[in-house]
């Protein structure tokens, strides 16, 4: 065993105790972080226009505090854009982490020398914790990728901008530098595919021990490692490859391609982080859902999902959520976010403790004639229609045929197979009493004869890689979403459709 490793294992210890402790008190926890916040956001311009020195309890919160996608809360952002500070947090945000919005365009989130420690620890955690359950801390000593957007920081405002990978890149630990892959000049490029190629040619002949990355990307580098090395599997080339850590989106309609890929026992790590917070990471390794960050500067409300556009929804802390139960995430953090909804949906596997799984985005669904299909049943469906068909799925995505020339309406599936079942029309039928048997409304529009069976549209080979290339999104953190409620995607794609 070296240094590194040897190290590593009562470190793990340490961390993995305290979120033990923790899980028993995430609810006072919530508590106190609330009334952290609101102390230190009442003397601030969004504190005094909201009279946040008058609340003390969830209720007074509620009512002070409406609920804001980034729309909302950009007249602020743009007031600290213009150099302002004590805007939304004390004094100015150390960094503006850039992500691009589907409706709100490029979006700059503010993260302060407060929130950054939760952008750290939270991946740190997960890593731990994997050691301390698993015993396994050998991959310490190898080669890690650590894939980032450029570290290379423009400034809007003053303020220091950037992806957060990239941010987050400048606090990698110095003991962890000698590790991590790819080099600081490859992380700079911009162009995807550049980028990708030299991170293969610096990764093919190290000891990599750890990979991590969203699963569309993982799969992306595992195609161009094979093609590189006389289609060698992952683990032909990398045998001491130990870890995989994920996040960002479902892992399980990618997860059949990727064990093929890498053709050899691996252990998984599921993360959730996003630009505004860590919010949660698998910290067992058996089971489902992952485990809430409840005491890190991040106060957590819940909408149920079938209030999402109500104009005033129902609004839950921690405390009143059940299990099996939709919610919309919504976060107040010591970044300066108050309301905020995120986006995401998720829905609670435990409450002692607090686990979740990520079942989709507010924005993506499908409710054409009121079915409102989300993200977790699509993939549901195709997932164990894939498994009875022996199909596996390289990407997808979804959209209403409303206005057709024959018949009635449907779902229009465009599916790019990695191994197509041997029957598209028997796929199709089964992937379709899958999502009757998931979504009673679409269950009922079927019966009602208001829809007809989906559709499934075969792609060509690349098809998602082109059409991300198409729009200057590949690569990186970006992912084609699941599901839209008109046809703009579904259009683009046409194309690509097989014959």
């Amino acid at each position: 065993m070296k240094l590194k490793s040897f190290l590593a294992r009562p470190y793990a210890s340490i961390v993995h105790s305290k979120v033990r402790k923790g899980m028993t008190t995430a609810v006072p926890d919530q508590q106190a972080v609330m009334q952290y916040l609101i102390k230190n956001g009442a003397r601030t311009i969004f504190g005094k226009d909201h009279n946040l020195h008058l609340v003390k309890t969830y209720e007074d919160f509620k009512a002070a505090v409406p609920v804001r996608d980034y729309e909302g809360l950009s007249p602020y952002i743009n007031r600290i854009k213009q150099g302002e500070a004590n805007i939304l947090w004390k004094g100015k945000p150390i960094y503006f982490a850039k992500t691009s919005g589907t409706t709100s365009g490029v979006k700059y989130i503010p993260i302060t020398k407060e929130s950054i420690p939760n952008h750290i620890s939270g991946a740190r955690d997960a890593l731990l914790c994997y050691m301390a359950e698993s015993g396994n801390t050998s991959f310490a000593d190898g080669k890690m990728i650590f894939l980032s957007g450029s570290p290379v920081l423009e400034r809007v405002g003053g303020i220091p901008t950037g992806r957060l990978s990239g941010i987050v890149n400048h606090y990698v630990p110095r003991y962890l530098r000698g590790n991590q892959l790819p080099s600081y000049e490859t992380n700079c490029i911009d162009d995807w595919e550049t980028k990708l190629d030299k991170i293969v040619q610096e990764t093919q002949h190290e000891n990599m021990t750890l990979i991590s990355g969203i699963p569309p990307w993982m799969q992306m580098y595992f195609e161009w490692l094979s093609e590189r090395n006389e289609g060698k599997k992952i683990k032909e080339l990398f045998p001491q490859l130990q870890v995989i850590v994920h996040g960002g989106v479902n892992f399980e309609p990618y997860k059949a391609r990727l064990i093929d890929s890498i053709g050899g026992d691996v252990d998984y790590i599921e993360t959730f982080p996003a630009s505004e917070g860590f919010f949660a990471f698998q910290d067992k390794r058996d089971g489902e859902g992952l485990l809430l960050n409840t005491d890190a500067g991040i106060f957590y409300e819940f909408i149920p999902a079938n209030e999402v556009h109500s104009e005033n929804p129902t609004r839950l802390s921690l405390a009143d959520v059940k299990t099996g139960e939709n919610y919309a995430l919504v976060i107040s953090t010591d970044a300066g976010l108050w309301g905020y909804s995120i986006g995401d949906m998720v829905r609670f596997v435990s409450t002692d403790p607090y686990r979740l799984v990520v079942t989709g985005r507010v924005k993506h669904f499908i409710s054409a004639f009121g079915e409102h299909v989300i993200g977790e049943e699509v993939e549901y469906a195709i997932m164990n229609a894939a498994k009875e068909h022996g199909a596996h799925i390289t990407e997808f995505t979804i959209a209403p045929a409303i206005k057709v020339n024959e018949g009635l309406p449907f779902h229009e599936w465009f599916v790019e197979f990695d191994v197509p079942p041997h029957n598209m029309d028997a796929f199709a039928t089964t992937t379709n009493n899958y999502m009757r048997e998931k979504n009673i409304y679409y269950d009922d529009l079927m019966k009602g004869n208001i829809l007809r069976p989906l559709v499934m549209r075969p792609m060509k080979k690349n098809t998602f890689i082109d059409y991300m290339r198409s729009i200057g999104k590949l690569g990186g953190q970006n992912k084609v979403p699941r599901l839209s409620n008109d046809r703009k995607i579904a259009d683009a794609l046409t194309p690509w459709v097989e014959n």
